[in-house]
């Protein structure tokens, strides 16, 4: 008995799926199915699509916009426009070598600057991490007092870590 409940719904779900494909192939019209991810289907029925609130697109124009690729930097086209267009846009982006220099050392300037000042603040958080060392008298649980060394030691592990990366932009410098 179950095994012949069960040809038969294997039965009609090849029918309904072999009739879908027949109405698709014979130009069955397009809906637009409203809902979180709108569905574009012509697997519906007209009454399936009533049920759930799908319209019919046709005779709605419908729009396909292409973009351009962009063109990889340096490459060729082919054409002998192409490439003296390009180099004329870049020559118009150069900069002077002497230009170039001056930001440079503006940059080096800056970043050296920061670089101080990061020191500087290294240095504080580590001082402070060494003076608060001691357990305090507000701190009589003592998880309080592992929350504050281990927020001083991270205030330390973060000003470590600019100081190096300013070094390593530094580093980078003409």
């Amino acid at each position: 008995m179950l095994i012949r409940s069960a040809l038969q719904n294997c039965l009609a779900t090849v029918l309904v799926v072999a009739a879908a494909h027949a109405q698709a192939q014979s130009g069955a019209p397009v809906y637009r199915c409203p809902g979180p991810p709108v569905l574009y289907t012509d697997a519906l029925s007209a009454k399936e699509a009533a049920a759930q609130g799908c319209r019919t697109i046709e005779g709605t124009p419908i729009t396909v916009m292409q973009t351009s690729k962009p063109r990889p930097a340096g490459s060729g086209s082919g054409s002998a426009a192409a490439p003296s267009a390009a180099s004329a846009g870049s020559e118009a982006q150069r900069v002077e070598p002497g230009q170039q220099r001056s930001r440079d050392g503006e940059r080096r300037r800056v970043l050296e600057t920061e670089l101080r000042e990061a020191e500087e603040r290294l240095a504080a958080a580590q001082r402070e991490l060494a003076s608060n060392s001691e357990r305090r008298g507000d701190e009589r649980n003592y998880q309080r007092y592992l929350d504050r060394m281990l927020e001083l030691k991270a205030n330390v592990s973060r000003q470590e870590s600019d100081v190096q990366a300013l070094k390593r932009e530094i580093s980078k410098l003409p």
